[in-house]
């Protein structure tokens, strides 16, 4: 019987180094179980290539003095897809003419080797990452993970399935038109196409270079959200790529306003439909409010990337290959590059300028925008009969997502009548991940499908205590609670509520004279303090200036201990204001305070 870990989440790796279990030991048990005539891969590490991996990791583990907190991915096997370099391994793009060795890693598997993480495979792909169907490989068409007759979709065909199957925990797709978001809604796992930018394309053979996005495959939300927190980063050697200006909300009201396609099109996949509308009542049993909105604009920049000059930039992107080593489908697409000029992408261009802010617009006011990652599925023998036409459709509600700069998280939605699965994708403006993940991560839990095609549970997922990446935690204990006065203060700056608590028994609370409107004062004390309940806020750092400039004194921000010894932000009082003051602390909060004010008045 196999000893391999097989759909392993990053926690269970990480528990199984924790509970004394050798890298070695486990991550050779899961290379014997892997298979070179599986279509899935186009390149399995070598035993030496392993073992070299190895040593690397246990040196990294002594420079770290023994702490496996230090390598968060220590030990944890992940596959690249093969348009994406790393270091001494060829990279093919699936087009074995084209191949090369290379000779760095391309920065996001650098900073995952760094974080501990051991490269176990390259995998299969439409050649030159050109299609949404994952047929079109001379290495052999990757079958869904539910059922061999149909697609696995593409292009990040073989990083889906090598997931779905548990064989790795994360896998590196791209996404330029929805490859990195496709084959997740096919086979049941989570997809992360990334804003543009946040992880660096340095070490990628580009697609459409202008608007490729190197993604995330994972069994859960969590996972893909942590390996993208550690990819992802500005890299001076990626023209492309950006710096977060850490101004977007990092979470979502418990009651999210979410957009929805008017009159959505499922090409007569009823199936699809089915699992579609039972994802929005579920989203409206979690407490969203859906409103549909006019799809037109998005319809009409999607078209651009394959009916239009834009489909030049792959033409570029292939410039120097033999076209007879191309396959036929494939070539026939970037071939139709050549009968554009260059007046002609300029034009284009405007007209992807004016949708996207047509698009961001209609956006602007909602959560997120919720959408089927596919309209329909289909089988191996219905798109090698129709291979544009089906792949056209698979892209209804993808192609446009890179064109609008926008960001997307694709999620489970549930099983069709037939067993295959289906799903949904949150799309939001640029900058918006931290957002989407925090409720794609409520999503799972709610729908609590069994992971990928493994058939094992989803695990119960515990939340983290720490801040989102780019936003400062703040706790408020008055007129900024939820429903008082100043609350408009955080929601207005997108600062999201993350909990209610209390302090540390070290405070006494006051109602401060004067005030309007009325406020309490906070004061650390060293003796007779109490806990006082206070909310944590989660304000974009870009933000926080603007929220802390409106704080009138005698108050302002500094440090604030919780009851469970955590530190962060919080409202201060300057001592001279506490003479004459009102001592409130046996209320045990300033709401309740409120309250009492109130029953007087009756």
């Amino acid at each position: 019987m196999s000893n391999a870990p097989i759909a392993f989440t990053l926690a269970q790796w990480q528990q199984a180094y924790r509970d004394g279990q050798s890298p070695a030991e486990l991550l050779h048990a899961l290379r014997l179980e892997l298979r070179a005539a599986d279509t899935a891969w186009i390149a399995l590490a070598s035993e030496d290539q392993l073992d070299a991996q190895l040593d690397a990791l246990a040196s990294a583990l002594e420079g770290a003095g023994g702490d496996l907190s230090k390598l968060p991915l220590y030990g944890v096997p992940f596959a690249i897809k093969d348009n994406i370099d790393a270091a001494d391994w060829p990279t093919t793009a699936a087009c074995p003419e084209f191949a090369y060795q290379a000779q760095a890693d391309a920065t996001v598997v650098a900073r995952l080797r760094a974080a501990g993480a051991i490269l176990i495979g390259k995998t299969n792909l439409d050649q030159f990452a050109t299609g949404l169907v994952g047929t079109r490989s001379p290495h052999g068409a990757v079958p869904n993970s539910f059922n061999p007759a149909y697609v696995s979709g593409g292009s990040s065909s073989g990083s889906a399935s090598v997931v779905a199957r548990g064989l790795v925990p994360f896998s590196l797709g791209t996404d330029t038109a929805g490859s990195g978001r496709v084959p997740a809604g096919f086979n049941n796992i989570v997809g992360l196409k990334p804003t543009k930018g946040w992880l660096p394309n340095t070490g990628l053979v580009p697609a459409c270079r202008t608007v490729d996005c190197i993604s995330v495959f994972a069994l859960t939300v969590s996972d893909a959200l942590a390996v993208a927190n550690i990819a992802g980063g500005y890299d001076a050697a990626d023209a492309y790529s950006r710096q977060n200006p850490n101004s977007a909300k990092v979470g979502m009201p418990a009651k999210p306003l979410l957009a929805v396609p008017a009159n959505p099109e499922f090409f007569g996949d009823r199936q699809n439909q089915a699992v579609y509308e039972a994802a929005l009542g579920k989203l409206r049993e979690l407490g969203a409010e859906l409103v549909e909105i006019d799809f037109s604009p998005f319809q009409q920049l999607a078209e651009q990337l394959y009916y239009g000059p834009w489909v030049a930039e792959r033409t570029v992107a292939v410039e120097g290959v033999n076209p007879e080593h191309i396959n036929p489908v494939v070539r026939g697409i970037v071939e139709n590059g050549h009968k554009y000029s260059a007046c002609d992408a300029y034009k284009a261009e405007y007209i992807r300028a004016e949708l996207s802010r047509v698009i961001n617009d209609a956006l602007a006011s909602f959560d997120a925008m919720v959408v089927p990652t596919s309209p329909t599925l289909r089988t191996l023998a219905e798109m090698q009969a129709e291979p544009v036409l089906f792949n056209s459709q698979f892209g209804t509600y993808t192609n446009f997502t890179n064109l609008a700069d926008l960001c997307a998280l694709a999620v489970p939605a549930g099983l069709r009548d037939d067993g295959l699965p289906a799903g949904i994708t949150l799309l939001a403006p640029a900058w918006h991940d931290q957002a989407l993940a925090a409720f794609g991560q409520r999503w799972q839990q709610a729908v609590d499908l069994p992971l990928g095609a493994t058939g094992k549970p989803l695990p119960t997922q515990t939340a983290s205590d720490k801040p989102a990446p780019g936003c400062i935690r703040v706790a408020v204990v008055g007129a900024h609670l939820t429903g008082m006065p100043l609350n408009f203060q955080l929601t207005s700056r997108d600062a999201v509520l993350v909990e209610q608590t209390t302090s540390a028994t070290h405070y006494r609370l006051y109602a401060l004279p004067g005030t309007v409107p009325p406020k309490p004062g906070l004061a650390r004390v060293t003796e007779d303090g109490a806990e006082i309940i206070v909310e944590l806020w989660d304000v974009p750092q870009a933000r926080f200036g603007e929220f802390v400039a409106e704080i009138p004194p005698p108050l302002g921000i500094g440090n604030l201990e919780l009851a469970d010894g955590r530190w962060v932000k919080g409202f201060i009082c300057e001592p001279y204001a506490l003479n004459g003051a009102r001592d409130i602390t046996s209320f045990g909060g300033w709401r309740a305070f409120i309250a009492s004010l109130q029953t007087a008045k009756n």
